[in-house]
């Protein structure tokens, strides 16, 4: 697995990922917003919307907030008007960046992500300069005791999943986005709650990173993922956990 994969999958093993509940319900209100937005309120007829409210649930965000995002975003009720905005950079070591942002002034975030990045050894780089080196995938990982390997990978299968990959850890399951719902669910059906399942975007090639490159760019990512306008981070970076557990210490 990636050391982005296990950037995540540690800081939410030790409660860190999105510390502050209310960067989480932040996040995902805006993401709710603009997917009623652009795909209209009804999460059947949405799945954009449907991935989300699952998300929503998931966090134990009342129901209330959820359709009052909904009802927002179809213009029911008055809000504020969010832009997705995606940003290209390097970090330490040149690894690739791709900053997938929600906000309602852009030439402030521009200018903050910029400041972020040059603070800790990286820059913002040109539209399509990086894009190019992720591909979108649902990715789904599943902690090694929570389940039978044989068991976790029929069912993955069976719902659609390419592949499932062994880790030190536990099992990264990879699949096409349109079939993310299902191999999710199927994960879901055996009893288990994955440590992380989203569509990502996945790098095709890693930046093994060590000593002070590795401290560097843990820390920009910790950074940049504090920001408000921020909803996700997606990197190329390979890292050894006793890296990822020293910067969390």
């Amino acid at each position: 697995m990636s050391g982005h994969s296990k950037w995540h999958t540690i800081k939410h093993k030790k409660g860190a990922a999105d510390a502050k509940r209310g960067k989480v319900f932040t996040r995902i209100i805006k993401e709710l917003t603009v997917a009623a937005r652009t795909g209209g309120g009804d999460p059947e007829m949405n799945p954009r919307l449907r991935t989300i409210v699952a998300d929503a649930k998931a966090n134990n965000m009342p129901r209330e907030n959820i359709d009052r995002a909904i009802r927002r975003g179809t213009g029911e009720e008055p809000g504020v008007t969010y832009d997705e905005v995606t940003y290209e950079g390097y970090g330490p070591g040149g690894v690739a960046l791709l900053i997938e942002t929600l906000t309602d002034n852009k030439n402030r975030t521009v200018g903050e992500i910029r400041h972020l990045l040059g603070k800790h050894a990286g820059n913002l780089a040109a539209e399509n300069s990086v894009a190019w080196m992720f591909s979108r995938k649902g990715q789904i990982f599943v902690e090694k005791g929570k389940t039978d390997e044989d068991k976790l990978l029929s069912a993955a299968l069976d719902a659609g999943a390419d592949d499932m990959n062994d880790d030190e850890s536990g099992w990264e399951i990879m699949c096409a986005p349109e079939r993310f719902e299902a191999v999710r669910d199927a994960v879901k059906a055996l009893g288990i709650e994955p440590a992380s399942a989203e569509v990502a975007m996945v790098p095709r090639n890693y930046v093994k990173l060590v000593g002070k490159e590795a401290q560097q760019m843990l820390k920009l990512m910790e950074a940049i993922e504090d920001h408000d306008d921020v909803q996700h981070v997606w990197a190329n970076f390979d890292v050894e956990e006793k890296e990822i557990e020293a910067s969390l210490a």
